[in-house]
């Protein structure tokens, strides 16, 4: 049987998943259905379908949202409430392109059993935003002054926390103390402290932490898991992940609300533990670029990459961070870089491999961000064996020096320049992607997966998962343990910005190795890289 390059691409992608994902060796490469058979049964991948999960029956949970921003919406969305701002502009949007489905995705989404009861939003628009569009006789919304009156309600049983960094961890830590169920967004912590005490109190808390990683639900992803744990790659020993945006929105120059003053934004309580400032607009909106708030490169973006990542190869903390990089492509007063380059160095690391035992051990993963260029960098796992790009789909090549493929790629069934396999689920299904920042999400799996043929929000099977947890305690992928170790990589690589110099972590005593008069936490929330403070 003999296939072009072009069918060979593409993949069989409108059919089931199960339909999706069989390629091996290329045209002229495998002869007859024998061979190919042989090929599929020597790489033995079974492409991953979602969990069954236990139903949420029973009283609808009752959810509060805090942060009513682009992503605590989006959360919303993913929870069956859509504002009528948001209806309106995606009706339009489909009739002049027929191919944006948002609005239909959302209107055939499954219904989750939650009641939305409560908003939280510092900002008097916003919230007014969420009551007008949810709050209904049948089902009236209720406007919290603060967290904490929301948590102390008893009219609660889980929260959505969508706020800036600074206050993850506060908020999470409030919830799980008065057993109230947490999904929060990532980086889960802003601070070393903040990461020791969110865990314990999670792990004395009756309620279900998770951690917005929702790229956990997405198939390729799972897929993957089982092509490394195989031996499909052979030893990995080097990753390359990438951040490429070159626009306003993907630099977190948000637009500015022009109903935004002191009047309608509770400008201290935004602060909290930051420092105190005259009310700044800019700050307020685009508060992903100073360290007093966010986390920068490092906590918004990395952690996305390190968790995606770290699902497939569940690798944990490195033993060491090194980075650098800098301001470079925006000078307009921020304090976290754009430009951010890190090593992240796994010296223990091993999955198997096809030669001597003993020959191959350990792993860097490389982590390489600009805010200033959109060229397409994939994620590459580099193995002895085979290299795997991975994204919504996921490709994989023979490596022309491999030991497992040595005898087919000299017969010239497997060739180098030819995958031997690919799963693409989407490949026929438009997507209609707005923006560029929205196309380097979907590249990276974090905005849908593929249910036979059918495109799924992420987030919504992510949230599905967690009200689960809730009703059924089972588990959910992306909890304490996975938020820990992404919390405590995303500090090393700021911390190793900040110093210019390698952050260790050890293992055993589960700390990061101290530095002779640096207090990690100062240096984290300092303004400035070349002045870290000093205790002592």
């Amino acid at each position: 049987m003999k296939w072009t390059r072009r069918e060979l691409l593409k993949g069989l992608g409108g059919l089931p998943i199960l339909g999706a994902v069989w390629w091996a060796g290329a045209a002229n490469a495998v002869h007859n259905r024998k061979e190919r058979l042989e090929l599929l049964q020597q790489l033995n991948i079974n492409p991953s379908l979602p969990n069954v999960l236990p139903g949420i029956e029973g009283a609808p949970i009752r959810v509060g949202i805090i942060g009513f921003g682009i992503r605590g919406e989006q959360l919303c969305r993913s929870m069956g409430y859509a504002t009528k701002e948001w209806i309106e502009e995606m009706r339009i949007e489909a009739e002049a392109d027929p191919n944006n489905k948002a609005l239909e995705d959302f209107l055939n989404q499954d219904k989750l059993n939650i009641k939305l009861v409560g908003v939280c939003d510092v900002f008097d628009v916003r919230a007014e935003k969420a009551l007008n569009s949810f709050s209904t006789p049948e089902n009236k919304i209720e406007r919290y002054t603060t967290y904490k009156e929301m948590i102390q309600s008893g009219d609660v049983d889980a929260v959505v926390i969508a706020t800036p960094d600074h206050w993850h961890a506060p908020m999470a830590i409030e919830a799980l103390d008065n057993n109230v169920h947490v999904y929060v967004e990532k980086p889960m912590t802003h601070t070393i402290e903040e990461t020791y005490r969110l865990r314990t109190a999670a792990e004395l808390s009756k309620a279900v932490l998770a951690v917005g990683h929702q790229h956990r639900q997405t198939l390729s992803f799972r897929t993957a898991k089982d092509i490394v744990e195989k031996g499909t790659l052979g030893h990995i020993s080097l990753i390359q992940t990438n951040t490429n945006r070159n626009d306003d929105n993907g630099a977190w120059n948000y637009d500015i609300h022009e109903k935004a003053n002191p009047n309608t934004i509770d400008w201290d309580q935004f602060l909290g533990s930051a420092p105190n400032i005259p009310f700044n607009k800019n700050h307020f909106f685009r508060w992903r670029k100073w360290w007093a708030y966010g986390s920068g490169l490092s906590g918004d973006l990395l952690t996305h990459d390190y968790d995606r990542l770290n699902c497939v190869l569940n690798m944990g903390i490195p033993d060491s961070v090194s980075a650098s990089g800098g301001i470079y492509t925006h000078n307009d007063g921020r304090n976290v870089p754009d430009v951010l380059q890190v090593n992240m160095e796994f010296p223990r690391f091993n999955i198997g491999s096809s030669q001597s035992k003993g020959k191959e051990r350990g792993m860097t993963f490389c982590y390489s961000a600009t805010l200033g260029n959109g060229f397409n960098r994939p994620t590459v796992l580099m193995g002895h064996d085979a290299t795997m790009e991975l994204g919504n789909k996921l490709t994989i090549w023979p490596d022309g020096s491999s030991t497992r493929y040595a005898d087919m790629l000299e017969a010239e069934k497997m060739k180098p320049n030819i995958p031997i396999y690919q799963y693409n689920p989407g490949a026929n299904v438009p997507d209609a992607i707005s923006s560029a920042t929205s196309q380097y999400f979907a590249d990276k799996g974090l905005m849908w997966t593929y249910i036979d043929g059918v495109r799924v929000d992420s987030t919504f099977l992510h949230m599905q998962e967690w009200l689960s947890a809730i009703k059924n305690d089972t588990a959910v992928s992306c909890g304490l343990k996975e938020g820990f170790e992404e919390a405590i990589t995303a500090h090393m690589a700021g911390l190793s910005w900040k110093l210019g110099r390698k952050i260790e972590w050890d293992a055993e005593n589960e700390i990061l190795k101290p530095i002779e008069g640096l207090d990690f936490d100062e240096i984290l929330l300092s303004v400035n890289k070349a002045e870290p403070l000093l205790v002592g």
